[in-house]
């Protein structure tokens, strides 16, 4: 029975990006990228298009950290697994940043998004993921410096942002280019 449930969670996990023409926000996702945008709003900042391409590979992410859990000792939150089966590498992200290339391919592994893309992430274990996550990027300088654009970000002009949540994990990822896949995302049904 437990092995039925499981299986039925991956399923519906799954389901949401496995295939393009299938991609959509789910609630609490859609709730990410308001949030985002009401931050920067806030700030002064103008909105970040939602990004398919970036979508895509926070979903997939999101998923592989949910189900693979890549992450221990030495690899963090932004490292994959090496359960991609041809598509996408796996990458251990140490906390020197000594290999930032490999989590920086990921949008040009994984979608048309010819740019490097620049992760924030975080595993939460309130219920609301959505509005933890946010909270929790708020308060670390450095994630919230990517977000409303400070610090070494000051510069950086984000023209894309996508968005992923599965389980407790969220992560938002952020490009530079804008994307030339333009599907536009619904929320789920």
């Amino acid at each position: 029975m437990r092995y039925v449930l499981f299986a039925v969670a991956i399923l519906l996990i799954t389901s949401s990006f496995s295939t393009s023409t299938n991609l959509c926000l789910k609630p609490q996702e859609q709730k990410l990228y308001d949030l985002l945008m009401k931050y920067r709003e806030e700030k002064g900042l103008p909105p970040i298009p939602l990004s398919y391409s970036l979508t895509l590979v926070a979903k997939t992410h999101t998923y592989d950290l949910y189900v693979n859990n890549p992450v221990n000792s030495r690899c963090n939150l932004h490292s994959w697994s090496d359960k991609g089966k041809n598509k996408w590498t796996a990458c251990c992200y140490t906390s020197d940043h000594k290999k930032a290339e490999c989590m920086w391919n990921k949008p040009r592994e994984l979608s048309k998004y010819k740019g490097h893309g620049f992760e924030i992430s975080a595993m939460v274990t309130q219920k609301d993921v959505a509005q933890a996550a946010i909270n929790g990027w708020k308060n670390s300088y450095g994630h919230n410096e990517v977000m409303i654009n400070e610090g070494s970000w000051k510069n950086t002009e984000w023209q894309a942002v996508g968005i992923g949540i599965t389980g407790n994990y969220a992560v938002i990822w952020f490009g530079t280019l804008k994307d030339p896949d333009m599907q536009t995302l619904q929320l789920c049904p």
